[in-house]
């Protein structure tokens, strides 16, 4: 009883209760949940519980010591930490570990880069609802989340090469820029057009633009100018227009007058 409130203890409490569940129910757990144990699917909702309460980035740590690994570098998107995560041997803890802080990630860059963190949450998205019907296994869903990481990682790093700020960066995504249309424009072209539209919309919004229809059919007007200059497809400059004015949305907080 003493030993069971001194802080140490009830620090690793939760995490050493979690694994000693875990290796129970896997003991129990046949094939589908033959045995009588618990199928995939409770598992799966005990270790998603445990993990939205306790993947916090000082605790991670803490959940992969009790594991049994070396403490991984916190970035999500290093290789050293994946490496870390696809070697494990508690499947459903990795994928839980990796979809709750690749949802998390995804959730932060939707607050700067709106078709950026909309593409990556339809990609994990459909990478677990396979999971869930049962089309790939555990293992095959980690590499999938692993992949998905590195690509995340891979479009951050984007920006930077480009010579592009955040800001810059995420307009330029907004341009759809993975379209071959769009794409025959080269990134000189691309980088100049959302340089110029990060300008444009800066100077011009208010903090109340996005209800003010005479400043956003302004601002939608000087957006297709733009992309006209610059020779942007003209079957493409409609939607391009309307993400770009929902791009600006997402960052006129920091830039409204």
């Amino acid at each position: 009883a003493l030993v069971g409130t001194h802080d140490a203890a009830i620090k690793l409490r939760e995490e050493v209760a979690f694994f000693q569940c875990l290796r129970a129910q896997f003991a129990k757990l046949g094939a589908d949940g033959a045995g009588g144990g618990p199928g995939r699917e409770d598992l799966d909702a005990a270790v998603r519980q445990i993990i939205s309460r306790s993947v916090a980035s000082d605790e991670v740590i803490d959940i992969f010591a009790a594991a049994g690994m070396e403490s991984p570098d916190i970035s999500i998107l290093s290789d050293e930490f994946l490496a870390e995560v696809r070697d494990m041997p508690q499947r459903n803890l990795a994928l839980e570990v990796l979809r709750k802080l690749l949802s998390d990630e995804i959730k932060s860059r939707s607050r700067k880069n709106l078709v950026q963190s909309r593409s990556f949450a339809e990609m994990l998205e459909k990478t677990i609802r396979k999971y869930q019907n049962r089309s790939i296994d555990a293992a095959q869903v980690i590499e999938e989340l692993v992949a998905l990481a590195t690509d995340m990682r891979t479009a951050r790093q984007r920006g930077e090469s480009l010579g592009l700020t955040a800001d810059e960066e995420a307009f330029y995504s907004a341009l759809e820029v993975n379209d071959s249309a769009v794409a025959v424009l080269g990134d000189k072209a691309l980088c100049t057009i959302a340089r110029e539209l990060v300008d444009t919309v800066r100077r011009n919004v208010t903090i109340d633009w996005t209800v003010k229809d005479s400043v956003r059919a302004k601002l939608r007007l000087m957006v297709k100018k733009i992309l006209k200059k610059h020779g942007y497809p003209p079957d493409k400059r409609a939607q391009a227009t309307e993400t770009v004015l929902r791009q600006a949305e997402l960052l006129c907080a920091d830039w409204a007058i």
